[in-house]
């Protein structure tokens, strides 16, 4: 096995059902046996933010531009800026965007579960009502 050059993936759109506002992402790995890593590099606009989501082995986020948010539900709203990087435990509830008025960009970096488990890696809840939505 030697060292390996991945293709260039495209940039695709946030589904309306995962995310408020506009959201684009490129998928750069989802790693195969024995890897479960996945990284994913996750563009908003401002305002535009994820749905309450969970993943079954947690997700840490790292952002490179721009100011956003994350929380957890129930917990302090916790501001990002560029070479934040926030841990999501797994199981819990959370969701991830842009301030109202600055684009935020982050990598996203998650596992998914091991072989043969009925979970998924991420389930997505109900999207924000406008008063969860600081902006």
């Amino acid at each position: 096995m030697s060292t390996e050059k991945l293709p260039r993936t495209a940039t695709v759109k946030g589904p309306a059902e995962w995310f408020t506002g506009d959201v684009y992402f490129n998928a750069y790995y989802a790693g195969t046996e024995p890897s479960r890593a996945r990284l994913n590099l996750v563009r908003f606009t401002p305002g535009a933010h994820t749905a309450w989501h969970k993943h079954a082995v947690g997700q840490t986020l790292h952002v490179t531009d721009g100011v956003g948010y994350v929380q957890s539900r129930g917990e302090e709203l916790i501001e990002l800026h560029p070479g934040d990087t926030v841990h999501t435990p797994a199981g819990e509830w959370h969701w991830h965007g842009a301030t109202g008025d600055s684009f935020m960009c982050h990598l996203a970096l998650w596992e998914a579960p091991e072989p043969g488990s009925d979970e998924p890696e991420t389930t997505w809840g109900e999207l924000l009502t406008p008063e969860e939505y600081p902006g």
